[in-house]
Order: C-alpha cells, then sequence, then structure tokens
C-alpha cells in the first residue's frame, strides 16, 4: 500500500475551474485557472510549450491580472507562482 502523497504547498489551495487568459508581449492564450491560492495556482492549457517562463494571468470571470511565473509543468498543467509587478 502506498503512503499518501504529501503536499508541499505552503498555502492552501481552492479548487476553481474557470476559464483565463495568459498574456505577454501583446499576445494572449486561453486556459483553464483549476486551482488557486494566495501565492499560486495550477492551469491547464493547450500546448505548455507554448507559454513563456513569466506571464500575466487575467481571469475571465472578474478580470484580476496577476503575474506569473512557471514552477512546474506535468503534460498540459502548469504550477505557476504570483509574483510582484515589475516596475
Amino acid at each position: 500500500m502506498n503512503a499518501p502523497t504529501e503536499d508541499r504547498r505552503k498555502h492552501p489551495r481552492v479548487e476553481i475551474d474557470e476559464p483565463a487568459y495568459i498574456s505577454t508581449s501583446g499576445l494572449s492564450m486561453r486556459c483553464r485557472l483549476l486551482n488557486v491560492s494566495s501565492q499560486g495556482a495550477a492551469i491547464e492549457v493547450p500546448n505548455p510549450a507554448l507559454v513563456p517562463s513569466r506571464f500575466q494571468l487575467m481571469t475571465e470571470k472578474d478580470r484580476v491580472i496577476r503575474f506569473c511565473r512557471v514552477i512546474w509543468i506535468k503534460q498540459d498543467r502548469i504550477g505557476i507562482t504570483f509574483d510582484p509587478p515589475t516596475a
């Protein structure tokens, strides 16, 4: 029997399933926001190879824009951390 996978997150995440947009350098791509915390999120994208290491994420529902950095990629899912806006 396998032991449960340890959750290494510092902040609890809320499961969510909302459309969102990745944008960088004037280009945008639709994605799905799967879960979110105060410090990061997981998104699902059609092609992770097209996602830059840093980008802006905007939720379709409330139009909140967050500056993001890729932490991990597993198939079509990407783990991101929220960064402070750059000057």
